[in-house]
């Protein structure tokens, strides 16, 4: 692989501090909302003691989808991403994707990082499709499961309505129509996403980038070549990280539930699956108010005290959000940093 690095944009243009001031003003603004409603005094005194530790076991899951996410990096590096350049590259997307809106999300940073880390933007672009392919595969397998225990369980709450199943029905076709193009363009036809890219930057806007984005595109459609010659066993490892990434965030809100009280868990754990599925097309920054509205909606009717609804939210926003919001500013704080090294020393 190339260590060459070659960049479009600054770090601080994949930022927004007003989209930042925004996420988080939903998410609280959210949250307050849900718990002024919920609340009822001397709630706390109902709170069990012994199921406490759970949310111990919610911080390790939330850490451990970080590795996850991290191993998936350094696989599909082949090793030429450190394993702390692995980590710095999943905080810094985590936290790009919970400041800009859901239909950005935070591949460009991560793309941007992976070049800093060792990698030619043409070979980053590459792992980040690669690693969205891995995602829509997941996708493809989860949609299937929850079709077929939506049987059984009332996946998808009665609350929503006809208008709401339809909803969920049209995500699931689109993601799996978005799979299976994506799966085309990696892994049958690279040569595809490079005429894409390559219409994409004869736009007015960025048009300007054309000249760079063509020599990378050629790197893009030669490792996306490269990814295809892989064997069954590497992309199935891929494939392990991405799920057990998948299945770390998904048990997430069950586990905070189940540490204040008892649930249901398998229907809440098939409904943390069905509204994570949902979450992806929040079009606020971050999906903040949207997350929260669809926890009420999926997680809350099986919560028995409503008024553990906005206790519950309120922790596992804080282990799924906010905690990532603090450690990922740092991690892109590091290449912001290391760019304004960069610019001096080439003063």
């Amino acid at each position: 692989m190339s260590t060459n690095g070659t960049n479009i944009a600054q770090p601080q243009n994949f930022i927004s501090k007003r989209y930042l001031v925004l996420s988080i003003s939903l998410s609280l603004l959210t949250m307050a909302g849900v718990i002024w409603y919920t609340y009822t005094p001397g709630v706390l005194t109902h709170l069990v003691p012994k199921r406490m530790p759970g949310l111990v076991i919610a911080l390790v899951v939330s850490f451990l989808r970080v590795w996850f996410t991290a191993a998936k990096f350094r696989v599909l590096s082949e090793g030429v991403i450190s394993w702390m350049g692995c980590f710095r590259i999943v905080l810094t997307w985590d936290f790009t994707s919970a400041v800009t809106p859901s239909t950005i999300g935070g591949a460009p940073m991560a793309t941007y990082a992976m070049s800093k880390e060792g990698l030619n933007l043409g070979e980053s672009t590459a792992i980040i499709l690669y690693s969205v392919l891995l995602d829509q595969i997941w996708f493809a397998i989860a949609i299937p499961i929850l079709l077929v225990t939506g049987l059984f369980y009332e996946v998808v709450p009665p609350e929503v309505g006809l208008i709401g199943e339809a909803s969920m029905i049209l995500l699931y076709i689109i993601l799996l129509s978005y799979a299976s193009i994506l799966a085309y363009g990696v892994l049958v036809n690279p040569a595809a996403i490079k005429k894409v890219v390559k219409a994409v930057f004869k736009l007015p806007i960025l048009r300007r980038y054309s000249e760079k984005i063509n020599a990378e595109a050629e790197n893009l459609e030669s490792y996306a070549h490269q990814l295809r010659k892989k064997p069954f066993s590497f992309l199935l490892k891929a494939f392990f990280f991405s799920t057990m990434t998948w299945l770390a965030r998904i048990a997430l809100p069950t586990i905070v539930i189940l540490s204040l009280l008892p649930a249901p868990e398998i229907l809440s754990t098939l409904r943390s699956l069905a509204m994570n599925l949902a979450f992806l097309v929040v079009p606020t920054p971050g999906g903040s108010g949207g997350v929260e509205g669809l926890f009420v909606l999926f997680q809350g009717p099986l919560i028995s005290r409503e008024s553990f609804i906005g206790l519950a939210l309120f922790l596992w926003r804080i282990i799924s959000y906010y905690i990532t919001i603090a450690i990922g500013m740092a991690a892109t704080t590091w290449y912001i940093n290391r760019q304004v090294v960069e610019i001096s020393n080439k003063d």
